[in-house]
């Protein structure tokens, strides 16, 4: 089988769901990063949608993270799906359910207006509360078993992590079952290997690149 090759930029948090999910099944791969601002031509003339992330297999090229993770689940054994069909498509929901709030983040520190911002940081409080009702098992979504819904909320959380360390605010706060799966997810190597050594420096210069409301 062809050594898969991700390409990405340094701060996606979903390439980095496809990263923990290589990792955790000891899968030996490639990355290269370009800037997704200036993409070169061999990225546009692979990338259907321009987007990242993607992953070269062999000739093959495969786009959209959950189509990646679900090929990278099905081929190297064993799944981390419940074998329950029901189970596992309620896993499936909840890792559609967690994919947009990363895109709710990212509206709510890059944004310019402080009114803009506090409309997607409400709606983020709102995201992380839905969690909240459904993270009751301990240690991971599942209870004893990590899942791809673990790794899907894992960039999700690490990000909040970010926002606590470098912007002084808790948007855990009153959310203790997040609080409790967040620190088991950014305590386990595979989430701690999956982003770049300088993650929290590109992301606060991107911030500061776009005036963010909350640190300008």
């Amino acid at each position: 089988m062809p050594k898969p090759k991700l390409i990405s930029f340094k701060i996606c948090p979903f390439v980095q769901k496809s990263i923990i999910l290589l990792k955790e099944k000891n899968v030996d791969y490639d990355i290269e990063f370009i800037d997704v601002y200036d993409p070169p031509k061999w990225f546009l003339e692979i990338s259907p949608t321009g987007k990242v992330p993607v992953m070269q297999v062999g000739d093959d090229v495969l786009f959209e993270s959950s189509v990646i993770n679900e090929y990278i689940d099905e081929v190297h054994a064993p799944s981390l799906h419940p074998a329950d069909p029901i189970q596992r498509a309620k896993n499936r929901a909840w890792m559609e359910y967690t994919s947009p709030m990363n895109m709710t983040f990212y509206q709510m520190i890059m944004a310019k207006e402080k009114e803009a911002g506090e409309k997607a940081k409400d709606e983020f409080k709102g995201q992380l509360a839905g969690l909240e009702k459904v993270a009751v098992n301990s240690p991971w979504f599942n209870g004893v078993d990590f899942s791809m819904v673990d790794i899907s909320a894992a960039p999700v959380f690490m990000r909040v992590a970010f926002v606590k360390k470098e912007l002084g605010f808790d948007l855990l706060e009153g959310l203790p079952n997040c609080q409790r799966w967040s620190d088991a997810l950014l305590s386990r190597k595979s989430v701690i290997e999956s982003v770049v050594d300088d993650f929290e420096e590109i992301l606060l210069s991107r911030m500061k690149a776009s005036e963010s409301w909350l640190i300008s």
